[in-house]
């Protein structure tokens, strides 16, 4: 059980529960019937999502869910169950449930599941960074404030309309399996996002404009502390009204090949499509052709690819502070840990679960396991996954000044990306253009496209770590029955050359 200088951070309508009788129950019972794997997770995730428009609140949502679901391998064969009801009899049954769904699909399975070794971590206990815990700010005080954040922008020429948007995740874990391994685990994260929407008639445009503040595993401190590691909220949300009203005088952009330095706030998405996804070893084997695709990133290329310039090192992690994917154990009881997918341009690794760890003989797993609810079975899904800076690198103005001729990208918008994860295409929020290695006004309808080995290899230089920021998402989708993961990506800025940068607006037909 959690220490006593962690249990105050923690839920305790969650470690009042009988835990550790609830699993042994289920353990046991998956012992009767001569399991080769058993585990149990016991969850809590609480949510809350709240949405205003100019001001006025549109939606507020509060969800809950909690149950228990077991995991049982049985003659090579999964076998799945979970249950709302947090009894013994309920977490036996559940068992029962699980084993009997192995032993009718084992005659069906066309090949067996092995895991790879990890050892034994009992009575493990992690807690996420963070200093305020989001749910117990009153909603009131939220809306308060985000209402006073609207009435400020409408009041700038020329915001017509404000939205914001605001979520948070509490997410409680209690993991126990047959080797021993026992994890009480939880995890905050949050994302307020504000956009601003205006129009130009004379020029007939209409555009928006949004923050740049990424989604964070961080507590409320992040809103409303700027000075104890928060985002500088006031100053952004300053800077929104004329920004917009510069994007909305700005000329189209003309398609053509230019160097592009790509700020990290737009950079992250980047990372997640064309490698995140394309290193997951379940995609690359087929396992997810159904749905979510395949990948270019073929196991026979592992170890020869050059998927990058030599500026390239990539990083898989599950450890790294205020992570979005950063855990202490994933749900197959594996402790987090740091590799290399990419090194010095060279594709050297995958993400894995134990199942494909084994599977392809690549020893232990690193640790992506992961269940989005107590309904949904564990599967392999995305690390932290960080393009690193170059010790002792350049600032982003250093990057601008080696360019003659080009343009710097921020923030996300809209993407494309084929299902092997190689022809792609990005927009961002703002485009600037570039001449004589200074910025020299914004761009409209632009997006940068290419495949995903001639971006890598374009990369001439990325920034040192004084530029490196985490961006990420809470919504990265995966599987059938669907799930969704919160993932970061951090990334230095980065410079590209003569990318093919398209017009959107000509491309688009409009």
């Amino acid at each position: 059980m959690p220490s006593a200088d962690h249990r105050h951070r923690v839920r305790h309508d969650f470690l009042d529960l009988p835990l550790d009788r609830l699993t042994d129950s289920a353990l046991q019972r998956c012992r009767d019937f001569g399991a080769e794997h058993a585990d149990v997770r016991i969850e809590l995730v609480t949510e809350q999502a709240l949405t205003l428009r100019d001001g006025v609140v549109e939606g507020s949502h509060d969800g809950r869910v909690l149950g228990l679901a077991v995991r049982v391998l049985i003659d090579g064969t999964w076998g799945f169950a979970a249950t709302s009801r947090l009894s013994t009899d309920s977490a036996v049954r559940a068992a029962e449930q699980a084993v009997r769904v192995a032993q009718v699909s084992a005659p069906l399975a066309t090949e067996r599941v092995q895991l790879a070794d990890e050892p034994v971590h009992a009575d493990a206990f992690w807690v996420s960074a963070y200093e305020h815990d989001p749910s117990a700010v009153p909603l009131v005080d939220k809306v308060e404030m985000f209402a006073g954040w609207s009435a400020a922008l409408l009041r700038a020429a020329p915001v017509r309309h404000v939205e914001v948007a605001y979520s948070h995740a509490i997410e409680n874990k209690h993991y126990a399996d047959l080797a021993g391994t026992t994890t009480t685990q939880q995890r905050v994260r949050l994302h307020p996002v504000v956009t601003v929407h205006g129009a130009d008639e004379q020029r007939n445009v209409i555009d928006s404009m949004r923050t740049l503040a990424p989604p964070v595993a961080r507590g409320w401190e992040y809103v409303s502390e700027p000075a104890a590691g928060g985002w500088d909220w006031a100053s952004e949300l300053a800077q929104l009204p004329e920004l917009l009203a510069t994007k909305l005088a700005a000329p189209s952009v003309q398609a053509g090949q230019y160097d592009l330095v790509v700020d990290p706030s737009n950079l992250w998405l980047t990372i997640h499509e064309s490698v995140g996804h394309a290193t997951e070893l379940d995609r690359a084997l087929g396992y997810e052709a159904n749905y979510a695709g395949t990948s270019f990133a073929t196991w026979d290329q592992l170890g020869s690819l050059q998927y990058g310039s030599a500026a390239m090192t990539v990083t898989g992690d599950r450890t790294i502070e205020h992570g979005l994917s950063t855990i202490g154990y994933d749900d197959e009881g594996v402790q987090a840990q740091t590799w290399d997918l990419v090194r010095d341009g060279v594709f050297v690794g995958y993400q894995t679960d134990r199942s494909m760890a084994a599977k392809q003989g690549l020893g232990r797993s690193t640790g992506c396991a992961f269940a989005d609810s107590p309904g949904h079975i564990p599967i392999q899904r995305m690390a932290n996954v960080s393009l690193q800076p170059a010790e002792d690198g350049p600032d982003t103005d250093e990057l601008l000044d080696g360019v003659d001729d080009g343009i710097y990208v921020l923030g996300d918008r809209s993407w494309s990306i084929d299902m092997q994860r190689f022809n792609f295409q990005f927009t961002g929020q703002r485009f600037y253009r570039i001449r004589n290695g200074r910025l020299d006004g914004q761009l409209r309808d632009a997006a940068y496209q290419a495949t995903t080995t001639d971006f890598w290899r374009s990369l001439e230089a990325v920034g040192g770590p004084q530029t490196w920021v985490l961006g990420g998402a809470f919504n990265c989708g995966k599987a059938q029955p669907g799930q969704v993961a919160p993932v970061s990506h951090g990334c230095p800025s980065a410079l590209f050359r003569s990318v093919s940068i398209l017009n959107t607006r000509t491309e688009g037909g409009r």
